[in-house]
């Protein structure tokens, strides 16, 4: 199985994801978020699978608040929306895994623990 997780060096979460996996053989390629955020595509995908773009977004990160998306995401398009995460990673919630049957946002490892089924 082919993964893929986005991660920042810096976050603890993304630190604990990345243990998880390792901790249960589940092979990984790690990609910084900042450096290569996901595509469009994949973004496109990971709104389907959560039902809610507003979950892919960073909502406690410094870009949120300085770009006062609080107010301005109910307001925008999905495709602004995409473009704008696509452009920045620091505006998506990490770590973001992406495998050939689920996108994972965020670390919880119960979560994580069913989607893989270990």
């Amino acid at each position: 199985m082919k993964v893929e997780i986005y991660t920042l060096k810096t976050c603890d979460s993304c630190r604990k994801a990345t243990k998880w996996l390792k901790e249960n053989d589940i092979p990984f390629t790690e990609i910084p978020i900042r450096e290569t955020p996901p595509s469009k595509a994949e973004l496109t995908r990971a709104i389907k699978a959560t039902g809610d773009i507003k979950k892919l977004f960073n909502t406690s990160g410094q870009d949120y608040r300085s770009l006062n998306l609080k107010e301005k995401l109910p307001t925008l398009s999905e495709t602004e929306a995409i473009s704008l995460l696509a452009s920045n990673g620091n505006l998506i919630k990490r770590p973001f895994l992406i495998s050939k049957d689920s996108i994972l946002v965020g670390f919880k490892a119960d979560i994580w623990a069913d989607s893989f089924t270990v």
